[in-house]
């Protein structure tokens, strides 16, 4: 068996970096003595981050659903560090609300950004991940193995992407490529809190069972991903209960059909009173690729 490389001696590209997991893990990462490239949309918060990240880090301007941009960016990272060892596919963004009351375009986006910007960040870096014979981690989401009603976009691109990283394990493995799917329950980043500034879906989210009711803290979540990391391992679950889940993911479906709808239909006035303050993606990161798609349109 191959000997899997330390993180001092690997170079890792980072998608989505500006802030919240990304920004940390990219930070992580470079305190465990790995060279790390960030990629992402800001490139104010992108030299940020990668300022705290040491002087070997970068940082490059791509949108992850553009492959030609992601391409080029993969070629003039592998030529500026020799290599590229890991590559985390983290860039994602999330809407809520009922399905009739979002924007088909906002709803669109949030497949293009999470599961397509994921297939085309593989695309652009597997060829030199075959030649390190590295590790790609995509990360996915509890949306991946529970279905919840009001996030039809997030958890349909989480559970694309988790099929898809499974798919790809096991077409590059003999390559010598492995591939692993990260699992994250609500944590504390600004994409959940964008999402607990609208009053119902907050109060959807507090009414779910225990541990899936809590937002954990960040710094834990995300070492435990660098552990992951470093192992290259086919599952790495940010929170302690989410190994546990996937013992029982076959009747989470049932139980939330058979629950669900009692929600809604206590919500639903409600929801629909304030279904303009959901037409967007959440937080900053959802508002930057706003920006950037309008900015791209008006060109």
């Amino acid at each position: 068996m191959t000997r899997t490389p330390p993180l001092s001696s690997q170079v890792a590209v980072v998608t989505g970096p500006a802030r919240g997991v990304g920004a940390l893990l990219a930070r992580k990462l470079a305190e465990r003595g790995a060279k790390v490239a960030l990629l992402g949309l800001e490139p104010a918060e992108l030299e940020q981050a990668a300022a705290v990240c040491g002087p070997d880090a970068t940082h490059w301007e791509a949108d992850v659903t553009d492959l030609d941009s992601l391409t080029e960016a993969a070629r003039r990272i592998q030529a500026r560090y020799g290599r590229i060892d890991t590559v985390v596919a983290n860039a994602g963004i999330a809407i809520g609300g009922p399905l009739l009351d979002c924007d088909h375009a906002a709803f669109s986006r949030v497949v293009e950004v999470n599961l397509l910007g994921s297939v085309a960040t593989a695309r652009a870096f597997l060829p030199a991940l075959e030649e390190s014979r590295g590790y790609l981690l995509q990360i996915a989401s509890l949306a991946a193995i529970t279905p919840a009603p009001l996030m039809s976009a997030y958890c349909a691109s989480k559970a694309g992407v988790e099929a898809f990283a499974h798919s790809l394990r096991a077409e590059t493995g003999h390559k010598g490529v492995r591939v692993g799917v990260g699992y994250l329950s609500w944590t504390d980043t600004d994409m959940v809190r964008g999402a607990d500034e609208d009053e119902v879906l907050r109060e959807m989210r507090a009414r779910l069972p225990w541990p899936a009711n809590r937002t954990y803290p960040l710094e834990p979540a995300v070492d435990r991903i660098v552990a992951g990391i470093a192992r290259r391992s086919p599952h790495v679950y940010a929170q302690w209960w989410l190994r546990g889940m996937q013992a029982v993911r076959g009747t989470v479906p049932s139980v939330i059909g058979r629950l669900g709808p009692r929600e809604i239909r206590r919500l639903e006035p409600r929801l629909r009173a304030t279904a303009a303050q959901r037409l967007g993606a959440v937080g900053a990161g959802g508002a930057a690729d706003t920006a950037a798609r309008r900015a791209r349109t008006a060109d």
